[in-house]
C-alpha cells in the first residue's frame, strides 16, 4: 500500500538522524509497513534476528519515530519471515552487541526540520526570532560585533510551553555548526545540567565536569528555571556563566517566565540574565497559526484546503505543539483512511490531540516526583522511614504542598507517608512558619508549586 510505504518512509528520515549508517542500512532500512489497525502499526522483516536486533535496540526510536510523523502514539508490532537465521561462526561479538556500541559512538545532530527555515515568523515570536538569527550568525559576538558582544549575551528567551523556543535553540545550534563548523556547541537542559553536577559531585569528576561545559564556543540550555532553588547546581551555573560571557563564548537560555519572576533564583544569576538580551514569545496570531499548519503540511508533501486550514487555526489558538500535532494526525489518518482532510475529520482530530494534551491531574505521586527532582532526593527516601536533614525537609515540603494545591486530607496524606495525620499537620505548620522567616524557603516552594500546576 502506498500510503504505508510514505509513513515508513518518513519514520526512516527522522531514525536517520539519530543511529550511525551502518545501524541503519543494516537493520532499519529493509522493513516495512503491512498493516494498521487500532492504533498498532505492523512492522515487517525478512529475519527474525532482524526482527529481535530492531524490537530490542531500536524500539523506543522507532516510537518516537512514528509519534512524530503521526501526530500520535502507536503501538509497535513485528514480525518476520519463518524461515531459521543462518549465524556466522567465528562472530566475535553479537549483533545487539555490536549496535549498542555504535549508538553509543554517535552523537544526535540538530534535527534538520527544527532550523530557521521551518520556523514560522509572525508578530508574536519576531524578535525573539531575529535575535537568534543574529547570535547564530555572530556567536558571542567575535566575528562581526566586536566589543557589542554582551547585548546579546546571553540571549534569553522566555514563554509558555509549546510556542517554539527548543525549536529556536535547536536552529540556533544547527546554523551555527553549518557557518562555523569548527565551533564547540554544547545544548543541554537544564535539569541535564543539574544531574550532571550531582554526579560529578559523587563520583568527584568536578573537574571533567567543568571541563566539559566550559571550554565551549557556544552553550544552549533549555529550561534554565529548574535550578532554580538548587543552592550548588546555582552557584556551579553562574560560575560557569561567567566564565563563558567572561571570555568571549555565547550563551542562550530559555525559561518558561523572565527571569526576575523565577522566584527561586540567585538575585546575582537573575542580574546576569538581565544584563544580555530578554526575547518572548507569545501565542501566535490567526495569520501565524495558519501559516504554521501549512508550512507542516508542505514538509509532509500534503495538501490541506483553506477553509480546514482556518478551522484548525480557529480551534487551537494557543499552542504551536498542537498545531503541529494536529497536522501530523491529520495528514496519518487521511492517509491511511484513504479520506481527504476534511473539516469533520479535523474536528475528530483536535478532539483527540486536545485530550492527550490535556494537563495531567495533580497527583500526590505528582507532587513527589516534583519534590524529588527539585531537591534531589528520590522518591523511595521521601516515602521512607529515613531521618537524614535533607530527606526530611523533601518530605516535609511534599506534604505541605499536597495539602495547598490539593483537597486530600491530613489523615489521606498520613496513609500515604505511613504517618499519623497529626505528624502531616505538625510538618506542615513547620514548614509554614519556616517559610514566614526565610523568603528562598517561601520562593523555592512557590516555583515547585508553579511547575506542578503548569506541567502538561
Amino acid at each position: 500500500m502506498e500510503t504505508y510505504k510514505d509513513i515508513w518512509q518518513a519514520v526512516l528520515e527522522y531514525c536517520k538522524m539519530k543511529v550511525s549508517a551502518t545501524g541503519f542500512n543494516l537493520w532499519l532500512a529493509e522493513g516495512e509497513i503491512t498493516g494498521f489497525e487500532n492504533n498498532t502499526v505492523f512492522i515487517h522483516f525478512s529475519s527474525p534476528l532482524k526482527k529481535k536486533i530492531v524490537s530490542d535496540t531500536y524500539g523506543s526510536l522507532l516510537e518516537e519515530a512514528f509519534e512524530n510523523v503521526m501526530g500520535f502514539k502507536t503501538e509497535l508490532s513485528y514480525d518476520c519471515d519463518d524461515s531459521p537465521t543462518i549465524f556466522k561462526e567465528n562472530t566475535e561479538k553479537s549483533s545487539s552487541e555490536e549496535v549498542r556500541e555504535t549508538l553509543e559512538k554517535d552523537e544526535n545532530p540538530p534535527i534538520e526540520q527544527f532550523t530557521f527555515d521551518t520556523f514560522i515568523e509572525g508578530p508574536s515570536n519576531k524578535f525573539a526570532y531575529r535575535a537568534a538569527i543574529a547570535v547564530a550568525e555572530d556567536p558571542g559576538g567575535s566575528i562581526r560585533r566586536e566589543n557589542a558582544f554582551s547585548n546579546y549575551n546571553p540571549l534569553f528567551i522566555y514563554g509558555k510551553s509549546g510556542l517554539g523556543k527548543t525549536h529556536i535553540l535547536n536552529a540556533i545550534c544547527y546554523q551555527i555548526k553549518k557557518n562555523y563548523p569548527e565551533m564547540h556547541i554544547l545544548y543541554a537542559r537544564a535539569e541535564d545540567f543539574a544531574n550532571e553536577f550531582i554526579n560529578a559531585l559523587g563520583k568527584k569528576t568536578v573537574d571533567d565536569f567543568r571541563n566539559k561545559f566550559r571550554n565551549i564556543d557556544v552553550l544552549l540550555i533549555d529550561d534554565i528555571q529548574f535550578i532554580g532553588g538548587k543552592d550548588r547546581t546555582e552557584e556551579e551555573f553562574f560560575h560557569t556563566f561567567n566564565s563563558l560571557v567572561e571570555n568571549g563564548k555565547q550563551v542562550v537560555l530559555t525559561s518558561d517566565r523572565p527571569p526576575k519572576e523565577i522566584q527561586s533564583l540567585t538575585e546575582r544569576l537573575c542580574s546576569r540574565f538581565e544584563n544580555g538580551l530578554l526575547a518572548d514569545i507569545q501565542s501566535p496570531e490567526y495569520e501565524t497559526r495558519c501559516a504554521i499548519i501549512k508550512r507542516k503540511a508542505e514538509l509532509l508533501n500534503f495538501k490541506i484546503d483553506d477553509p480546514v486550514v482556518s478551522f484548525i487555526a480557529e480551534k487551537i489558538k494557543t499552542n504551536i505543539r498542537q498545531l503541529e500535532g494536529t497536522t501530523k494526525k491529520l495528514y496519518a489518518m487521511s492517509k491511511i483512511g484513504g479520506h481527504p482532510p476534511s473539516i469533520a475529520l479535523a474536528q475528530r482530530v483536535i478532539k483527540d490531540v486536545m485530550t492527550d494534551t490535556q494537563p495531567l491531574p495533580i497527583t500526590i505521586q505528582r507532587i513527589v516526583e516534583e519534590v524529588s527532582r527539585t531537591e534531589g532526593v528520590s522518591v523511595e527516601d521521601i516515602y521512607s522511614k529515613k531521618h537524614r536533614a535533607n530527606i526530611v525537609q523533601a518530605r516535609k515540603i511534599a506534604m505541605y504542598i499536597i495539602r495547598e494545591v490539593t483537597n486530600i486530607s491530613y489523615e489521606m496524606i498520613g496513609e500515604n507517608f505511613n504517618k499519623h495525620h497529626s505528624t502531616v499537620i505538625y510538618n506542615v505548620e513547620q514548614l509554614r512558619s519556616d517559610m514566614e522567616s526565610d523568603t528562598r524557603l517561601k520562593r523555592k516552594i512557590n516555583d515547585i508549586i508553579n511547575n506542578i500546576k503548569e506541567e502538561n
